[in-house]
């Protein structure tokens, strides 16, 4: 209950981080892109756009998978050969296993 919490306060903290940064802190970009597509025409301009898709879309793909994998990997422990052998014996006490069940 304790880790919600904090991860709460953690995706507030960062949402408001967001929100308080300045908007051209976000505009950034070398100068020599900039003045070949202000100079560029249409279909350069399109062409930009699509690069730039392109390039967003491996990383975004990479780290949704990789959340998506964290989240369906998140109960699963290593565990121990007392684990083990309280598991064979039939003791699920958690003060001799070491385990709790409520996590």
């Amino acid at each position: 209950m304790q880790t919600r919490k904090i991860l709460r306060i953690g995706i507030v903290l960062a949402g408001v981080a967001v929100l308080l940064t300045p908007l051209p802190a976000g505009a950034q970009s070398c100068a020599l892109c900039y003045t070949q597509a202000a100079s560029s025409g249409a279909r350069m301009m399109q062409a930009l756009k699509s690069g730039i898709l392109i390039l967003i879309a491996p990383p975004t793909l990479g780290s949704i998978g990789l959340i998506v994998v964290l989240y369906r990997k998140r109960h699963q422990v290593r565990r121990t050969e007392s684990d083990r052998e309280a598991e064979f014996s039939g003791d699920t006490n958690p003060e001799k296993t070491g385990r709790r069940e409520d996590w």
